[in-house]
């Protein structure tokens, strides 16, 4: 029998200060090629089982049982072995990308770093050449070398982590959640090309996901992991059409309940816009050579990050803004919410046209437009417990102290599933899931009761079953306290669960605005076709 390349048995992982196990028990094994899809619920410990393979946890872990690569114990390596592990063995893509990118060094310095830091001898025109060629292999061009992590989207940055992980050809990756932040079409992209070189160059590689489809499309074989524990483990075709686990089961219908499930209401039909925005333009200057430019020798290349958007927004509707990564919705929604000066347009809200506010008259108007981030770290303070981040909007507006804030407090946070509220309130953001995180950020955003919520991928971190329940969370909100949402997301099926409408952008433009009917139904920009048909769909008995 071949000998794995990975292997854990009876391996059980206990952060420190828990008592109780974060992984319990887990054993399986990776042969060599193999793509294994690990999923479940936010906090069920896939991410810790992943991270423990590569010994990345805190030094007061407790470890038990038995983990070996290619026959050797990982939980006996030295700090050196450790350190050649880590990268030319195995390669960690990481759920957020910022984990990985120093935001003083450019793309390329960390490209480079990462090859001669294993590869001392090679030459940095050498590093250089096969760095190029990992990024080249994630679609990111060769002149975008010199950039840093914060000129890219979210997408973008998640394609440089994972450049960095191919770069050395490592024998096992393990990726999570590796296309949390991409688009139906780049997904794509990115799973062929690394099922492709795990095929031809005999990687395995570990697939961390909440995301069935795409498990179901590129996964040999499927791991369930459930409170720590792993609940059921077979072939994708097998455990995805025929799960035998309760847990798997509810899994499965979540998934495809809301990729068959649409719910539309008639408010766009309303004459009065809440929101209006007018050939709204973002440009980016790329930076030059500050000597060439004096000399008229060189003129600094222009992004048009957003270039001509036009759209009204109506009271109780939700709006659905999608595309691939690095078109400009993101760019889009922090342009009309004024947290960067757009370079021309208008943008009105409630009549009042926001690119005339004086920064104190914006921050009033903010308190009626909140947004809930992509990232959940770009909204939560490390330092306040997730009692004081929650509540923080009340105390910057004035809108509650004392009591009444701690029970407005309390309230959002039953709202949104941290419950039991004493488990969480003291707690800090690094003490959570990327998915509990996520649930903290939209009790933030909500608490102060806006009129509209700019949502940018706001379940893009949670497992199916969880997004079904956030999702409905946000509808019963909307209902309740009359909101109004733009909702961002790279996920076709969410969007058509959710949105009254539509709209497509593509290279900064808005290439289709429609209903959800029509758009999917009729779709007729070439784009939005494009994006239709790479959308995953769940494999159903």
């Amino acid at each position: 029998m071949t000998q794995p390349l990975l292997a854990i048995e009876q391996f059980c992982v206990a952060y420190p200060g828990q008592s109780n196990w974060a992984v319990d028990g887990v054993s399986l094994a990776v042969t060599t090629g193999e793509i294994l899809g690990l999923v479940g619920e936010s906090g069920c410990g896939k991410s810790t089982l992943g991270r423990a393979a590569l010994r990345l946890l805190p030094k007061e872990s407790r470890l038990a049982g038995r983990a070996t690569f290619e026959g050797r114990s990982i939980l006996t390596f030295s700090p050196r072995e450790l350190r050649h592990f880590r990268g030319e063995a195995v390669s960690l893509v990481f759920q957020d990308p910022m984990t990985r990118l120093d935001p003083l060094m450019t793309i390329g310095e960390h490209c480079v770093e990462t090859v001669r830091a294993h590869e001392p001898g090679l030459s940095r025109q050498a590093a250089k050449t096969r760095s190029l060629a990992a990024l080249a292999a994630v679609k990111i061009p060769a002149e975008r070398w010199g950039q840093y992590p914060h000129e890219f989207s979210g997408g973008m940055r998640q394609r440089v982590a994972i450049a960095l992980a191919l770069v050395l050809d490592p024998k096992l990756i393990v990726a999570d959640e590796p296309t949390t932040s991409l688009d139906v079409t780049v997904s794509a992209q990115i799973l062929e090309e690394l099922t492709r070189l795990c095929r031809e160059r005999q990687m395995g590689l570990i697939l961390i996901s909440h995301d069935l489809s795409l498990v179901t499309e590129y996964c040999d074989r499927v791991a369930v992991m459930y409170q720590g524990k792993l609940v059921e483990l077979g072939l994708a075709s097998q455990v995805l059409s025929q799960p035998q686990h309760p847990y798997t089961q509810s899994l499965v219908k979540a998934a495809v309940d809301l990729q068959q499930a649409s719910i539309q209401n008639s408010a766009a039909s309303q004459k009065t816009p809440l929101l209006q925005v007018q050939d709204l333009k973002q440009h980016y200057a790329l930076g030059s050579n500050p000597l060439a430019r004096l000399f008229g020798g060189q003129k600094p290349a222009v992004i048009k990050a957003v270039d001509g958007v036009s759209l009204d927004v109506y009271p109780g509707e939700i709006l659905g803004l999608v595309g691939e990564s690095g078109c400009g919705k993101s760019t889009f929604s922090r342009s009309i919410l004024q947290l960067v000066r757009p370079t021309s347009g208008r943008v009105a809200f409630l009549g009042q046209e926001l690119t005339q506010l004086s920064r104190g008259e914006l921050r009033q108007q903010r308190r009626q437009m909140q947004m809930i981030f992509q990232d959940p770290h770009a909204c939560l303070n490390p330092m306040m417990t997730l009692g004081q981040g929650i509540g923080d909007p009340l105390r910057v507006h004035g809108l509650a102290s004392g009591d009444a804030l701690e029970h407005r407090v309390r309230s959002m946070m039953e709202r949104v599933g941290l419950t039991p509220v004493e488990d969480y309130i003291q707690r800090f953001p690094r003490d959570l899931s990327g998915g509990q995180q996520q649930r903290v950020a939209i009790a933030r955003a909500l608490i102060t009761h806006p009129k509209l919520v700019v949502c940018d991928e706001p379940v893009s971190m949670l497992d199916a079953s969880i997004q079904a329940q956030i999702l409905e969370l946000m509808l019963d909100l909307k209902q309740e306290f009359d909101l109004t949402y733009i909702f961002i997301t790279h996920d076709l099926w969410v969007a058509r669960y959710l949105c009254d409408r539509i709209a497509v952008m593509q290279a900064g433009k808005l290439v289709e605005l429609g209903n959800t009917t029509q758009i999917f139904g009729d779709p007729q920009h070439p784009y939005t076709q494009t994006l239709l048909e790479a959308a995953p769909l769940m494999a159903t008995a």
